[in-house]
């Protein structure tokens, strides 16, 4: 009897684990525009977001510790290289240690924007890997925490939606 209450827990935990956060929750983040984002340049000096202003804009919440943000990135570099005639700006931003970044990047060949976030506390950002999409407008248009393979159709699909929303 102890084993089925286990197994039926269990069951409900997963069901409800399994819900969709690829939309924006306007009750559990707290929707913000993309000049709410404190970036900075690999050299620590201020990014102004306001240069960013008419284009989509992609930035992917990552750490120098986390596997699944590392092992995601050669799907993004991917999607880069599909997404390359677009105004599709990709920026990549954590909040760790300038020197682990440089070292990483040293690492690493992939060919990414490493940007410094200095508040990735206030933006609700709780887990890694996190993406944030933002239309031209600055508006939040995506945010989804966890792995995914930016390189298949789905979320190639998912980009373009959000890009193509700048038309109007």
């Amino acid at each position: 009897m102890a084993l089925i209450r286990i197994v039926g827990f269990s069951f409900l935990l997963f069901i409800i684990s399994c819900s969709d956060t690829s939309d924006v929750n306007a009750e559990k983040n707290k929707i913000h525009s993309i000049d709410d984002v404190n970036l900075y340049t690999m050299n620590n000096e201020p990014i102004d977001m306001q240069q960013y202003k008419g284009k989509t804009v992609f930035i992917n919440f990552w750490a120098t510790w986390c596997k699944p943000c590392i092992r995601e990135m050669p799907s993004i570099q991917n999607a880069m290289e599909i997404l390359k005639d677009k105004e599709i700006v990709f920026l990549f931003a954590t909040n760790d240690e300038l020197q682990l970044v440089k070292a990483f990047q040293e690492e690493n060949s992939f060919d990414f924007n490493y940007v410094l976030v200095k508040n990735q506390e206030e933006l609700n950002i709780d887990a890694l890997p996190t993406t944030h999409i933002y239309a031209s407008d600055g508006t939040l248009s995506f945010s989804e925490t966890g792995f995914r393979k930016w390189d298949n159709q789905k979320s190639i699909n998912q980009v373009l939606k959000i890009y193509g929303s700048n038309d109007n």
